[in-house]
C-alpha cells in the first residue's frame, strides 16, 4: 500500500514505510509529538534500549526507535500482512541485525518479551479497546520496574491503567489518538 507514513528523524529520516492492508497507523504528526514528549526527560536518547512494538502493524514505532537511538526492536503482530510489511520496512533500512519479527499474539508473548524490554509500545486496534487493557494489565505483572509503556488508544476511550502498577507520566491527545506514557512502579 502506498503511504505517506515515513521515518521522521534519525539515520533513516524520510524513508517511506510500507503499510499492511487495513492499517490504521499513528500519523507522522502524532509520532512527532510522541517522540518530543519522550525526549523531554522520559528517556535518555543516548541510552541503549530494547523496544517492543507489541501490535506492530507497519512497525513504525520500533523502526523510528532504531533510526533515532542505540536501540534494537522486537515486533509482534498476528496478521501475516503486517509481518510482511514489517520485514519489508526492516530490510529497507538494513535493520535485520537490530530487530526480531515474530508473528504472535502480543498478550501471549508478554512473558517472553516484557522482561527484556525497556520501552513497550501498545497500539491495539481501536475497535478492540479491551484488548489493550488486557495487555497493559498482564504487562504490569511481568515488566521490570522503570519500564516505559506507551499506550495508544482512541481519544474517545477513557481506559486508565492500574494505579498500583503504573505511574502516568503523560496523558495527551492528538486528533484521534490518545497517548498514555506510563512507567512501571
Amino acid at each position: 500500500m502506498e503511504s505517506k507514513l515515513q521515518i521522521i528523524s534519525g539515520t533513516y529520516r524520510g524513508r517511506k514505510l510500507t503499510l499492511p492492508r487495513g492499517a490504521r497507523p499513528t500519523q507522522n504528526r502524532a509520532r512527532i509529538a510522541l517522540f518530543n514528549m519522550l525526549e523531554s526527560g522520559i528517556i535518555a536518547p543516548s541510552a541503549k534500549m530494547i523496544v517492543w512494538d507489541a501490535f506492530a502493524g507497519s512497525g513504525a514505532f520500533g523502526i523510528e526507535c532504531i533510526s533515532r537511538y542505540d536501540a534494537s526492536a522486537i515486533f509482534t503482530d498476528t496478521a501475516p500482512e503486517s509481518i510482511a510489511a514489517i520485514r519489508k520496512n526492516i530490510t529497507a533500512i538494513s535493520g535485520d541485525n537490530r530487530s526480531k519479527i515474530v508473528q504472535n499474539d502480543a498478550i501471549g508473548a508478554i512473558s517472553q518479551f516484557a522482561p527484556r524490554a525497556n520501552i513497550v509500545f501498545v497500539d491495539a486496534p481501536y475497535d478492540a479497546a479491551e484488548l489493550g487493557r488486557a495487555f497493559v494489565n498482564k504487562l504490569g505483572r511481568v515488566a521490570k520496574p522503570g519500564t516505559i509503556l506507551i499506550w495508544e488508544q482512541e481519544s474517545t476511550n477513557s481506559i486508565e491503567p492500574n494505579p498500583e502498577t503504573w505511574n502516568i507520566l503523560r496523558d495527551k491527545t492528538y486528533g484521534r489518538a490518545r497517548f498514555l506514557i506510563l512507567s512501571r512502579k
